[in-house]
């Protein structure tokens, strides 16, 4: 299972984590005269992330809402360079900052965080960046 997946399975226990998706599919290229493509139906709702993170054990001890690191930790999951680099090419990092610094950091917090969104979650707007 991806690291995304492992992320929204820790947070929604009774999903299907194998239907969600880290990254935006690419849009399939329309040839002249074709229809457009037809858009994927609307997620299901899930709940709101905020109060089931709040709710962990520990979680008033990590700062979770913006460290990817404490989030992680906050799951139960690997937050080491190596799997954050994972996460990075899972959710197609193509940024300039360096692996482990504070904007590529930054930048992984929202993704995840707009990923659960996209996958039915409720992420309040500050969190997703």
């Amino acid at each position: 299972m991806s690291i995304f997946g492992k992320i929204f399975s820790k947070i929604f226990p009774s999903a299907n984590a194998a239907e969600v998706t880290a990254a935006p599919a690419p849009a399939p290229a329309a040839a002249a005269g074709a229809p457009a493509p037809v858009a994927p139906p609307p997620s299901i709702p899930l709940g709101d992330v905020t109060p089931i993170l709040d709710a962990m054990p520990g979680a008033s001890a990590l700062n979770w809402r913006t460290s990817i690191v404490d989030l992680l930790k906050l799951l139960g999951l690997d937050s080491s360079l190596a799997a954050r680099k994972e996460l990075a090419n899972e959710l197609i990092y193509t940024g300039n900052d360096e692996p482990g610094s504070a904007g590529w950091n930054l930048w992984l917090h929202r993704q995840v965080m707009t990923r659960i969104a996209a996958n039915g979650g409720t992420v309040p707007a500050e969190l997703r960046g």
